[in-house]
């Protein structure tokens, strides 16, 4: 009774989050905004009005994502521009019948194309693209067609007026579940981390979910550096935000620390297999950390609900102990394994300190954070979208993915549309839209929406054929269309086939209403919806295809480069010392980022068909290697900012500078056209291997000042020659794979 009890709980929870959700709350807001013209509509007699204010509406709702209010704007008013210029021009096509297939064509291109411009204008793209798809499905009696144009342009408006005020409204509702969703992914992370201390039958699992879990963690990661520093840039830092920008920070440090440790697996299994009691004690430690992450995600505001810091306090200072035991050993490796043990033990610690920290901000301290970060500084970590024009002729090639895309997206539509009037489907519009919102660039995502698409209208299909069976009202028929549309809009990021689902739903409950015969459009709605798909999955595999290894090695390229350069910044801090610059902050972030664009990469091509998998075993080891070397990058750095250090050698300038070359070549073979050659160790890279392997050595020792610097020998050093390794057996690996 108690295991249903938990699960009731629990779903009644999560029914509970959704219902807060920004999924929801925009969903309600399409709602509003489709529903009140029409009734307005129809209550004054002017249905062509309130179904023109009810489309521009909709068709705005795509642009109207996470990010500042300042980019929302902008962004819903050029969707607004852009519908009413394509309804303007798709009026005239029904007149026009030999014009159909040219313009379809073109303006399909055209639109699509804006995509070149980064994320929000590929969804002002898509508001384009049903903008012209639905021309078809409505053509004014009464209005004339500039006319309908205008209040398709004002339907706009109508929705950005529901978007400001709801913002004012909720200002922090945003903010606040970016922020609970990063505070959960940190915690799988963390927990993910923990379970890999240990011999592990199962690491490469763990280390593939860790790479999905890390590029979702950089794009929440993202949307809270707009949301926190942009609005600071435009509106001034509120005494709020200046808390979550305090917390987020916390939170980009965990990350980054939780990369960084531990590195050397195999070196650590070789020491837990001796003392296997290790690694329950860190894992309770870790586990424990990630459980408090997620209480705070559930505490939100309210204070009382923060967990307290007992349990966490307990579970250290049992860790810190066994490790202290460690340390009276007299087996040498005993000791090699204290200080390995002692080294994670303070990252530990550290991770311990940034979870305290977070919730002392959110207890509602009285601090000053107005002059946190520099407002010049702070510019540097946002990444602006470039919208210079000359991007469109750059892009104007087959090089290009969006071009190809474009161009697939066009033909496709034009084909869906020509077999449509040609068979003389009920409404070929429905093919149409099909393909627009299941075509993407990617092979694997366009795979998958396909089949969640025909699975959802099926399902949508046979649920809505049984109401309508049971029921003849039309105020439910209304009722229930309403309520499956925001339903729909609210899952179709979280769940793809529940939203086609309710769609579908939508669909027939709203022609219920309109049409007698439902069986027909039921039917109709399913081949449609069937053939959409399969023309999209079809286009995928024949028309211009963009198969991601085309395009991995450049990923590589720019994952390796951001590495580079982030070594470089940690080389000439270890040798000045003095405070953090910016730019090494900046290369540092940049590495994280790119890396994690090259494991979303990676992850499209393992999607994409056997046979256009080439060399996937090869890429798949070269993309760990990167984010292997990165780790590393990042346990140097994280040590050197928070331990004194002694003087930088001539030996780590050495070996540094052979790094930074092998990285380079890694660079050059990556664009060489043939890169057969085997690739030979140099003498002078044997010569500091054996330099590096002598640095490792130190003796058992009480003396803390030779036991700090054991420590420092033992993480520098050996991270050192880790990154000498990875960037050898990269250079290796690279000239035995022909991307070219």
């Amino acid at each position: 009774m108690g295991q249903v009890n938990q699960i009731i709980s629990k779903n009644y929870k999560q029914l509970l989050q959704f219902f807060k959700s920004n999924d929801f709350s925009k969903a309600v807001l399409i709602g509003i905004a489709v529903t009140v013209p029409i009734v307005l509509g129809l209550f004054f007699d002017h249905l062509d009005i309130g179904l023109a204010i009810c489309f521009g509406a909709f068709w705005c709702s795509p642009s109207d994502v996470s990010g500042t209010l300042t980019h929302k704007v902008n962004g819903i008013l050029f969707s607004a521009l852009l519908i009413m210029i394509v309804s303007f021009l798709g009026g005239y096509l029904h007149y026009q019948t030999w014009l159909i297939i040219p313009v379809l064509g073109l303006l399909t291109f055209s639109i699509a194309f804006i995509s070149i411009y980064g994320f929000r204008a590929s969804l002002i793209s898509f508001s384009g693209l049903l903008a012209l798809v639905l021309s078809f499905a409505h053509t004014s009696q009464e209005l004339e067609i500039y006319q309908y144009a205008f209040l398709i342009g004002v339907g706009g408006l109508w929705y950005l007026l529901l978007v400001v005020v709801w913002h004012y409204i909720n200002p922090k509702a945003q903010t606040e579940e970016i922020l609970s969703d990063t505070f959960i992914l940190t915690a799988e992370f963390l927990e993910t981390r923990g379970k890999l201390v240990g011999p592990q039958p199962n690491r490469d699992s763990l280390q593939a979910k860790l790479l999905g879990l890390q590029a979702e963690l950089v794009e929440h990661h993202a949307s809270l550096r707009e949301i926190l520093i942009e609005s600071r840039k435009k509106t001034g830092l509120s005494h709020y935000k200046g808390k979550r920008l305090l917390i987020f920070v916390q939170l980009v440090e965990i990350l980054e620390a939780a990369v960084a440790n531990p590195v050397n697996y195999e070196k650590m299994d070789v020491f837990l297999k001796k003392h296997p009691n290790y690694i329950k004690s860190f894992q309770d430690f870790i586990f424990e950390i990630a459980k408090q992450l997620k209480q705070v995600a559930d505490a939100g505001n309210d204070i009382k609900k923060l967990p307290k810091t007992n349990r966490l306090s307990v579970c250290f200072e049992q860790l810190k102990k066994e490790v202290d035991l460690l340390k009276t050993s007299e087996d040498k490796t005993d000791y090699e394994g204290y200080i390995m043990l002692q080294n994670l033990l303070e990252y530990q610690e550290k991770q311990f300190i940034k979870i305290k920290r977070i919730k002392w901000l959110l207890g509602n301290p009285d601090i000053e954070v107005k002059d946190f970060i520099d407002s010049n500084e702070s510019k540097r970590f946002i990444i602006s979208q470039d919208y210079d024009p000359k991007i469109l002729l750059r892009n104007l090639s087959f090089k290009s993915n969006i071009f190809k895309h474009s161009l697939r997206l066009a033909t496709t539509v034009v084909i869906g549309y020509v077999l449509g009037t040609f068979f003389d489907f009920q409404n070929p519009y429905w093919i149409l839209l099909t393909i627009i919102v299941i075509m993407r660039p990617s092979y694997g995502l366009t795979k998958t929406r396909s089949k969640d698409r025909i699975i959802g209208t099926l399902i949508g299909g046979a649920l809505a054929y049984g109401v309508v069976f049971l029921i003849q009202n039309p105020v439910v028929y209304g009722a229930l269309g309403v309520g499956s549309l925001i339903i729909a809009f609210s899952m179709v990021q979280r769940n793809y086939k529940a939203s086609a689902t309710f769609i579908t739903l939508s669909v027939v409950f709203i022609y219920a209403i309109i049409q007698p015969d439902i069986s027909a459009v039921i039917q109709y709605r399913v081949i449609d919806t069937v053939l959409g798909a399969a023309l999209s999955f079809i286009a995928m595999l024949f028309l211009w295809p963009a198969w991601s290894f085309l395009e991995i090695r450049e990923h590589i390229e720019t994952s390796v480069a951001a590495n580079k350069d982030f070594l470089k910044e940690i080389s000439l801090y270890y040798e000045k010392k003095g405070q953090v610059p910016t730019a090494y902050k900046i290369a540092r972030k940049t590495a994280f980022l790119e890396t994690s664009n090259l494991n979303s990469a990676f992850q499209r091509m393992a999607q994409e068909p056997k046979s256009k998998q080439k060399y996937l075993d090869k890429t798949y080891e070269l993309v760990e290697l990167n984010h292997t070397f990165l780790s590393s990058l990042a346990s140097l750095s994280t040590y050197i900012q928070n331990h004194p250090t002694s003087e930088a050698s001539e030996l780590f300038k050495e070996v540094t500078h052979q790094i930074d070359y092998n990285l380079s070549l890694v660079l050059v073979s990556l664009n060489k056209v043939d890169s057969s050659k085997p690739f030979k160790i140099l003498d002078e890279q044997v010569r500091l291997n054996e330099e590096l392997e002598k640095k490792m050595t130190f003796l058992v020792t009480d003396d803390k000042h030779l036991e700090r610097h054991n420590q420092e020998a033992h993480l520098v050093w050996e991270q050192l020659k880790w990154l000498f390794d990875l960037s050898r057996s990269m250079l290796k690996l690279t000239t035995s794979i022909p991307f070219n």
